[in-house]
């Protein structure tokens, strides 16, 4: 089973740039969107039926042209869930979540922290995000989340770690609860096989970061511990460039 997640920056920009062209090339059983900033009346969601994703599941944001989340599948989903019933998260459409047979896959886009107001609000998301997934574990305990999580676990992980050591995306609050949810029991796919510098996902699009890639981690499957010995591979993505993040993939047993 290949699983992909990608913050695609605008849905309807990546189709554009030749998004669904990749996808029938990349070819993964699921991938998880991030970042749609589209309704799904205004995605033409008939090419990826085409494509070869009959089952495709859309949560936006209730304000236009922001945030939301999609997962796409080529197998048919036992179950799935909108959001995580915490009103604020479910506005922003930043959670979404299909039940497989051996697997639960999450799409999850976490907030960015982009000022004193958003930082406040990415640290309650981040609070309660950690509590619904405690909960949701007793019941569900085989599961995937993929996703924007706006936070650099490690100094390996960004391109200049000193400097940006009081930047939203790697302050040491932030860095210390990616580590703590880690930690309660999920594996960090990519760096369970690889364990190398300058690998990253985002990049700005200012002064050519990403042609001197001086970039970002912050794109993630997480897998519950349970299941990390049926991991086969993980990889990022770089080539794909529809977004200025790139997808992160896994395939496993």
């Amino acid at each position: 089973m290949k699983i992909i997640s990608y913050n695609v920056n605008g849905i309807r920009a990546a189709i554009s740039k030749g998004f669904i062209e990749w996808l029938q090339q990349a070819n993964p059983d699921v991938i998880c969107l991030q970042e749609i900033k589209a309704t799904k009346d205004q995605i033409p969601v008939e090419e990826f039926e085409k494509a070869g994703y009959p089952y495709h599941y859309w949560f936006s944001a209730q304000k236009k042209g922001y945030s939301g989340v999609a997962v796409l599948s080529k197998i048919k989903p036992n179950n799935v869930v909108f959001g995580t019933g915490i009103d604020y998260m479910d506005f922003e459409g930043r959670n979404l979540r299909l039940d497989f047979d051996d697997y639960s896959v999450m799409s999850l886009y976490l907030p960015s922290g982009t000022n004193i107001a958003r930082l406040d609000h990415k640290f309650m998301f981040m609070r309660e995000f950690q509590e619904y997934i405690t909960e949701l574990r007793k019941e569900i305990p085989n599961l995937i989340i993929g996703g924007d999580y706006n936070i650099c676990h490690e100094a390996i992980d960004i391109h200049d770690p000193v400097r940006n050591k009081t930047v939203s995306g790697f302050l040491p609050e932030e860095r210390a609860w990616i580590d703590l949810f880690m930690k309660n029991g999920f594996t960090d796919s990519f760096r369970h096989f690889n364990k190398d510098p300058h690998h990253y996902t985002w990049w700005s699009y200012r002064a050519g970061a990403r042609g001197n890639n001086k970039g970002w981690r912050i794109d993630y499957i997480l897998v519950s511990n349970l299941i990390e010995n049926k991991l086969q591979r993980a990889l990022i993505l770089p080539d794909a460039k529809h977004s200025d993040h790139c997808p992160v993939m896994i395939e496993i047993e």
